[in-house]
């Protein structure tokens, strides 16, 4: 994903010229995170949605909320210092590859 994202940056477009698709790439990783990781998609309350910029996130197993969406849209704007990758690595509370099925 963040490969992905680095090539829509790397074209040059406005961010807000591929808001649709940065928002897929995000969904998708959210997905990820909930096949992979045991998480759980969420609405978020008013508080997280001005937080995050999002109304959407997903909740870990131990509770903490995540907004790849977000993350995503984080990595166009500001290239390698942010990274889903990395994010999916500090995940507290994931599941185990092998439980998350």
């Amino acid at each position: 994903m963040d490969r992905i994202t680095d090539g829509l940056r790397g074209a040059g477009p406005e961010q807000r010229n591929v808001a649709r698709e940065l928002f897929w790439i995000g969904a998708y990783a959210g997905e990820v995170f909930v096949r992979r990781a045991g998480a759980q998609w969420v609405d978020f309350d008013r508080g997280q949605q001005e937080l995050f910029g999002q109304m959407v996130g997903v909740r870990m197993p131990d509770g903490r909320v995540w907004n790849p969406i977000g993350k995503v849209a984080n990595r166009f704007a500001a290239g390698q210092e942010e990274s889903v990758q990395q994010m999916y690595f500090l995940l507290h509370g994931r599941v185990p590859m092998k439980a998350a099925r």
